[in-house]
C-alpha cells in the first residue's frame, strides 16, 4: 500500500511539473522581452482595428502578430503596419522607451499608423543589435537628435511622412553602413549636409517633401549603388549637378519636380539607360529637350510639366510608356506622338496646353483599356471623344477643356470608376447625363447644353453659360 501510495504521490509530483512546463513553454518569451512589449501596449491610447488585442501577458509573445522571433526566444522584430484603404487602421500614442527592455531587435517597422506621436525615439541608441528602422508615416516631431550618427550599425533608416523640423545633422556622415536613408515627408530646412557623399553604400536616397533649399550638392559620384534618388517637393535652386551623370549605368528613379531648379535639360540624361522614372516637372528648365531622350527606351514614367520648354520634342523610341505628362510648356505638338499612341500599357496621358491641334476621331490608340487619367485641356482639338472614353473600362479622370470639341453629352458612358470630368469651353451639346451624381468634381460650364439638371451637389459654376440648362443649381425649368 506504501508503494503504491508512493507512485501515485510521483505520478502526481510528475503531472504537477508537466504542467509547470508546459506552462513555461506556452510563455516562451523572455521575461523582459513581454515587459518591453507591454509597455508599448500601455502607451498606445487607441486601437480601433485591434491591432495589438492578442498581446496578452502570460502568452507566448513569438505569436503576437506584428511581432518575429529569430534566435531562439527572443524577439528580433516589431513589425506594425496600417492599411492605407482602412479608417481604423491606425494607432493613437507613444512609442514606449520601454522597447529599450527588448535587447534583440534588429528591426523596428511602426508603417502607416498615422497617429503615434512623441519626439526621435531616444531608446535607439541604446539597441545593440538594431539594423532597420522603418517608422514612416506618423506624427513624430522635434529635431532629428544631432548625435543620430551614433547610430552606426544601421542598414537603414527611415522616418518619412512625419513631422520633424530643423536641420539634416551633420552627424549623418557617420553612417556608412546605410543602403537606405528616407527622410522624406517632413519639415526639414536647410542644405543637404555634404558630409552625405560619405555613405557609399546607398542604393535609395530621398528627402523628398521638405523644405530643403540651396543647390542640390554636387556629390553623386560618391554612390556607385544609388538605384533611387527623390529630391521633389524642396526649395532646391540653381542646375541639375554634373555628377549626377555618374549614375547612368545604374539608377531608375530620379525625381527632381517642385523645386526651382533652372537652365538646360543636361544631355547626359539621355544616357539613364535604366531609367524607369524621370520626374522634372514644376521647375524652371528651359530650352529643348535633348535629343539624347531618343536613347531613353525603358522609360516608363515621364514628367516635364510646368517648365519653360520649347520646340522641337525629340522623336523618342520608347517600347512601352505608362504615364506621360508634357503639359504647359511651350510645346506645338501637333499631334499626340505615335510612341505614345502606339503604347499597349499606357495609363496616364497629360498633353494640356501642348499645341495640340488635330480632330481626335481620327486618334486611334492602340489600347483604351488601361486609361486612368487623360488630360487635353487648353487645346485646339475637334470631333468627338466619345469612341475612345466609352472604350475605357477605369477612366477616373477626363480633362479637356478649352477645345472645340463637339459631341452629345448625352452618349457618354460613364464608368463607375470616372472621378474627374471637365470639358468646359468647348461646343458640346445634349442634356446632361444622370451618372455625373457619382463624380467627384464636374465642370460642363460654357457649352450648348440643354434641359433639366440631374440631382446632383455640384455648384451653379459647373453648369453656367450653356444654352438652356434648368433646374438646381440652376433656375427652375419652366412648366410647359
Amino acid at each position: 500500500m506504501f508503494a503504491f501510495r508512493t507512485f501515485l504521490f510521483f505520478l502526481l509530483h510528475l503531472s504537477f511539473l508537466t504542467l509547470r512546463f508546459l506552462a513555461a513553454a506556452s510563455a516562451a518569451c523572455h521575461v523582459d522581452d513581454e515587459s518591453g512589449l507591454l509597455a508599448f501596449k500601455s502607451a498606445i491610447t487607441h486601437d480601433p482595428s485591434g491591432m495589438l488585442q492578442n498581446w496578452k501577458s502570460g502568452t507566448d509573445c513569438c505569436k503576437w502578430p506584428g511581432i518575429n522571433c529569430l534566435s531562439g526566444s527572443r524577439v528580433t522584430s516589431i513589425s506594425l503596419v496600417g492599411q492605407s484603404g482602412k479608417t481604423n487602421s491606425f494607432l493613437s500614442g507613444t512609442i514606449s522607451p520601454a522597447l529599450v527592455k527588448v535587447q534583440n531587435l534588429d528591426g523596428i517597422y511602426l508603417q502607416n499608423l498615422r497617429n503615434i506621436s512623441g519626439p526621435f525615439p531616444s531608446f535607439l541608441f541604446r539597441l545593440p543589435k538594431l539594423l532597420f528602422v522603418y517608422i514612416e508615416n506618423n506624427r513624430l516631431s522635434g529635431t532629428l537628435p544631432q548625435d543620430i550618427g551614433n547610430l552606426t550599425q544601421l542598414n537603414a533608416l527611415s522616418f518619412e511622412g512625419n513631422r520633424f523640423i530643423g536641420t539634416i545633422p551633420s552627424s549623418i556622415s557617420r553612417l556608412t553602413g546605410l543602403s537606405q536613408l528616407k527622410l522624406g515627408g517632413n519639415f526639414l530646412t536647410g542644405a543637404v549636409p555634404a558630409g552625405i557623399s560619405q555613405l557609399k553604400d546607398l542604393t535609395y536616397l530621398s528627402l523628398k517633401q521638405n523644405r530643403l533649399s540651396g543647390s542640390i550638392p554636387d556629390l553623386f559620384s560618391s554612390f556607385p549603388n544609388l538605384r533611387i534618388l527623390e529630391l521633389s517637393g524642396n526649395k532646391f535652386s540653381g542646375k541639375i549637378p554634373n555628377s549626377i551623370s555618374s549614375l547612368s549605368s545604374q539608377l531608375a528613379y530620379l525625381e527632381l519636380g517642385n523645386n526651382s531648379l533652372i537652365g538646360q535639360i543636361p544631355d547626359f540624361l539621355g544616357n539613364f539607360t535604366s531609367l524607369d522614372t524621370l520626374d522634372l516637372s514644376w521647375n524652371k528648365f528651359s530650352g529643348t529637350v535633348p535629343k539624347t531622350f531618343a536613347k531613353l527606351t525603358k522609360i516608363f514614367n515621364l514628367d516635364l510639366s510646368h517648365n519653360l520648354l520649347v520646340d522641337p520634342f525629340p522623336e523618342m523610341s520608347v517600347k512601352g510608356i505608362e504615364s506621360l505628362d508634357l503639359s504647359y510648356n511651350h510645346f506645338h505638338l501637333g499631334t499626340i506622338p505615335k510612341w505614345v499612341t502606339s503604347s499597349g500599357i499606357i495609363y496616364s496621358l497629360k498633353l494640356a496646353k501642348c499645341g495640340l491641334k488635330f480632330k481626335i476621331d481620327d486618334w486611334k490608340p492602340s489600347e483604351t483599356y488601361f486609361y486612368d487619367y487623360i488630360d487635353l485641356s487648353e487645346n485646339e482639338i475637334t470631333g468627338s471623344p466619345i469612341q475612345i472614353l466609352n472604350r475605357t473600362d477605369y477612366l477616373v479622370g477626363f480633362w479637356a477643356s478649352g477645345n472645340q470639341l463637339q459631341f452629345d453629352l448625352s452618349k457618354l458612358r460613364i464608368v463607375k470608376t470616372l472621378k474627374y470630368l471637365d470639358v468646359s469651353r468647348n461646343k458640346i451639346f445634349g442634356k446632361v447625363p444622370a451618372g455625373i451624381t457619382g463624380l467627384q468634381k464636374l465642370n460642363v460650364s460654357h457649352n450648348h447644353l440643354c434641359g433639366q439638371l440631374p440631382p446632383s451637389k455640384f455648384p451653379a459654376s459647373a453648369f453656367t453659360g450653356n444654352d438652356c440648362l434648368c433646374g438646381s443649381p440652376l433656375s427652375a425649368c419652366k412648366k410647359e
